[in-house]
């Protein structure tokens, strides 16, 4: 594909600042990109790009002066993904259901469902129009797969799960595994049945290789536009809530209440049967071990507020410096207690 700077412009809604003519062949980061190449910058970034081989650069519209032709926007990330989608087109597949795939009975089949070699649909699940169903996925029975989602090798869902539309299951992801929870009697651990069920609403993304458990009765909710990386662990009987960010390897224990617009670090712990609030961030490695406010910037275990746990950090790499100091002081009072 090769595209002017101009028509890039165009389909972004930016300027451009330079040579709208030249043409664009491809998209890279700063450090790989060559000549014929578009890539992007914003700050800290922006002095790098000026060192950049890329013939052109998208920047933000605060940036004046740059030594290269440039498309200027509000927002360079969201723009150039827009271009990501353009020059790297989605990959086609015939439509159909695979002579080597299982379909069980009574499944219900939307318009134009792509089912590819060895996946399992179990008797009685549903599944919506134009959803992609990759090898090896097994969808257990009653499951239900809304309209446009895809899913990608060895995904699970299992019975009585329902996933909504335009979702993202990536491969590996387990959907409906049963929730932990045992009673112990004289040393001995007994299961505890796990009858409910996952909800994922529309919009949702879900990494590679992660749990999310069914609940033990009622569902296991993951809101609309909730997107989780992959590694990620969500306990039964969880409520996520809508446009939730969740980094890799986070353990959130069963029963746990998560507000709406909240973002979770690499390797966040909760404990289970508590609420979050939401519009709030924790940082990686954050321990979550009560109720927290709406609105939170949390770090650190125990957790504190970001700033609090920055502040720790400081003196906690003084520490060294100050206790070869209390050492000294130590000597000297020693000695003056001895000539006493």
């Amino acid at each position: 594909m090769k595209k002017t700077l101009q028509e890039l412009a165009d389909y972004v809604g930016g300027r451009v600042v330079g040579d709208g003519e030249i043409l664009i062949y491809g998209l890279n980061n700063i450090e790989g990109a060559a000549d014929g190449e578009l890539t992007f910058a914003v700050e800290p970034y922006i002095e790098k790009a000026r060192a950049t081989e890329a013939t052109a650069v998208m920047l933000p519209e605060s940036v004046l002066e740059f030594p290269k032709p440039a498309i200027h926007v509000a927002d360079p990330r969201a723009a150039f993904a827009k271009l990501m989608t353009l020059f790297t087109p989605a990959l086609q597949f015939p439509s159909g259901v695979s002579d080597k795939a299982h379909i069980g009975q009574d499944v219900t089949l939307g318009k134009n469902v792509t089912v590819m070699p060895f996946a399992v649909v179990d008797d009685h699940a549903t599944i919506g129009d134009n959803v992609l169903i990759y090898p090896h996925v097994y969808v257990g029975q009653y499951a239900e797969i809304g309209d446009g989602t895809v899913l990608y090798p060895s995904v699970t869902v299992r019975e009585h799960c329902v996933v909504g539309k335009n979702c993202i299951l990536n491969s590996s992801a387990v959907i409906g595994a049963d929730g932990f929870g045992f009673t112990t009697k004289d040393g001995v651990h007994t299961k505890v049945p796990q009858v409910g069920n996952v909800i994922l609403e529309d919009d949702v993304e879900i990494g590679a290789h992660v749990g999310i458990d069914r609940a033990a009765m009622g569902s296991t909710v993951i809101g609309r536009g909730t997107k989780i990386d992959n590694l990620v662990h969500i306990g039964h009987n969880c409520r996520i809530g809508a446009n939730c960010l969740i980094v890799a390897q986070t353990g959130i224990s069963g029963s746990t209440t998560v507000g709406h617009n909240v973002t979770f670090g690499g390797q966040v712990g909760t404990v289970g049967h508590i609420t979050i609030g939401a519009n709030s961030v924790y940082a990686a490695r954050s321990g979550i071990t009560k109720d927290m406010p709406e609105g939170y910037f949390g770090a650190g275990f125990p957790l504190q507020t970001h700033a609090e746990w920055l502040r720790l950090q400081a003196n906690i790499l003084a520490l060294p410096e100050m206790r070869k100091k209390l050492s000294a002081l130590e000597k000297k009072l020693a000695k003056y207690e001895k000539q006493d």
